[in-house]
């Protein structure tokens, strides 16, 4: 009987922990130092981002986050998180790279406006290396909250 007590309970543990996620906060994405890096393409510097240990443990796990939604190219579907909303000017006031987050939406998500604070889950994969991309990206993001 304490086998099958024990079994059950290891197997309701991994199931648990395989489909839960993590909550993030955006101080938790401040775990990061920027380096100025020359691109011979662009013949300029840009930022290189260096991640903490604490953000990097998170890098491919499932998490949510809460933020004010920024819609860049609604007919593209590119969407970005920030900690700030852009009326107030989202990147003033000293908030840098680490306050951004691209959102890649699966699923419905009519109606997201400017502003508006949402709360999304998927998976973040940092980004140390393209340019095209933010340092930040939730992949696979669904609407959890409105």
């Amino acid at each position: 009987m304490k086998k099958l007590i024990l079994a059950l309970a290891l197997i309701v543990g991994f199931f648990t922990s395989a489909t839960s996620q993590t909550i993030i906060t955006w101080e938790v994405l401040k775990d990061v130092t920027f380096e100025e890096v020359f691109s011979e393409e662009f013949q300029g510097y840009y930022q290189v981002p260096r991640f903490g240990k604490k953000i990097s443990s998170l890098n491919g796990k499932k998490v949510q986050i809460r933020g004010y939604v920024i819609p860049v190219d609604v007919i593209q579907d590119y969407y970005v998180l920030s900690a700030n909303p852009y009326s107030s000017c989202f990147f003033c006031g000293g908030a840098g790279p680490e306050s951004v987050m691209e959102i890649q939406i699966t699923g419905e998500h009519n109606g997201l406006r400017m502003d508006q604070i949402i709360t999304f889950e998927g998976k973040l994969r940092l980004n140390p290396d393209d340019l095209y991309q933010l340092s930040y990206i939730l992949e696979n993001a669904k609407v959890i909250e409105q």
